[in-house]
Parts: structure tokens; sequence; C-alpha cells
């Protein structure tokens, strides 16, 4: 689809991508159509896929939510269906926010965002570590955040 995307098309999905609360007569004057193509516009994106969802982007820390780790997670690939059952139980898991096939040091990456160390401890050793299908865990705490954008890397203004 991306072949089709004109230059108003990417700047509505920049704009969206740094604000989506905005408003379509807003988001019209940015982009210099009138509110009814804008809108038409913006459906297309939706319909094709392209623009997924809205959402809200939510501080941690501010309710509660001080701690963020990554893990790097082995698998036991001898167990039957390893893959399978590891995938079915992370998505029960709230603390995993993100999950990703990785290659090199490890088979996934997860992300895990809770209240504090103790709360990372007994997730850890109470729940991922139970996880039979799971042969080795790698902690990556993070200290602070320098970077996370919800703006996806692409040359918007070069269409």
């Amino acid at each position: 689809m991306t072949e089709r995307l004109d230059k108003i098309d990417w700047g509505i999905l920049k704009i969206l991508q740094e604000n989506s609360k905005i408003t379509n007569l807003e988001l019209s004057k940015r982009i210099g159509l009138s509110p009814a193509p804008t809108l038409e516009r913006v459906k297309k994106l939706e319909q094709s896929g392209i623009i997924e969802s809205y959402h809200a982007h939510v501080n941690p820390q501010s309710i509660g939510l001080n701690v963020q780790t990554f893990v790097l997670v082995s698998l036991a690939w001898q167990k039957k269906n390893a893959r399978q059952n590891f995938l079915e139980k992370v998505q029960s898991i709230d603390e995993i926010v993100s999950c990703y096939i990785i290659t090199g040091e490890a088979d996934f990456l997860i992300k895990v965002v809770c209240k504090d160390i103790p709360t990372y401890e007994q997730l850890l050793f109470k729940t991922l570590s139970q996880i039979e299908e799971i042969e080795r865990l790698k902690t990556l705490m993070t200290l602070s955040t320098v970077k996370d954008s919800m703006v996806l890397p692409h040359s918007y203004d070069d269409k």
C-alpha cells in the first residue's frame, strides 16, 4: 500500500503519530485539505490497516510502575512445542508488555514493566522461572529512558 500513499497521506501519518487526539479540523488545516477529504483519507488509512489503532501513551512512573526491564529468554527447544507453549504463557502475563523473537544471544526479548524491584523479583522467581519451556533468563535493568518515540522512522517530507 505504501506505493499508493502521497505526500498528504504521509503528512497525516506523521501528524497522527505525534498526536492522535488532534481534531479532524486541525488535521485538515495542517495538511491543507478541507475536513471532509481529510476524514476520508484517515478512514482509508484505517481500513487498509496502515493505521491499526489509537492509544493513550501513559507515563508508567505516574501510575506507580517504576521498574522497566528487558529480559533475554532462551528456550529449552528439546521440550515439545516449546515455542508455542512459551508464547501462550507470555500472553497471560500482564507485566510483559512486549515480546520479540530475536537472533543472537537468546531466542526472545521481553519487556517487563512493574511496580518495584520486589514485584519484579516475584515475577522472575514465581512466574517466569516456572515456565518449563524456558532454559535461561538474563535480565537487563533499565536505569532511565533516553528516547521512546512513537513516530516511526520515515522521510515524511520527501514524498
